[in-house]
């Protein structure tokens, strides 16, 4: 709960940086980059759709299996 206030605030203070904080360094990132030069209020929103609506799927700490080999 407390980094999603984090990540809101860090998103209000500067769009591409809550985007990068999520995605990393990807097609999101240049995306909003060229949307907050363009227009602050375009960066917020793509940033914040991102966040709301297509934030990434954790898998960090869990084990998969490897598939079995069958000779």
């Amino acid at each position: 709960m407390a980094v999603d206030c984090c990540l809101i605030l860090i998103t209000i203070l500067c769009p591409p940086v809550g985007v990068f904080l999520l995605f990393g360094c990807g097609a999101e990132l240049c995306i909003n980059i060229c949307l907050t030069v363009l227009g602050y209020l375009p960066g917020h929103i793509h940033a914040f759709y991102l966040m709301f609506n297509r934030r990434p799927t954790q898998t960090y700490g869990t084990y998969q299996a490897p598939p079995q080999v069958y000779n």
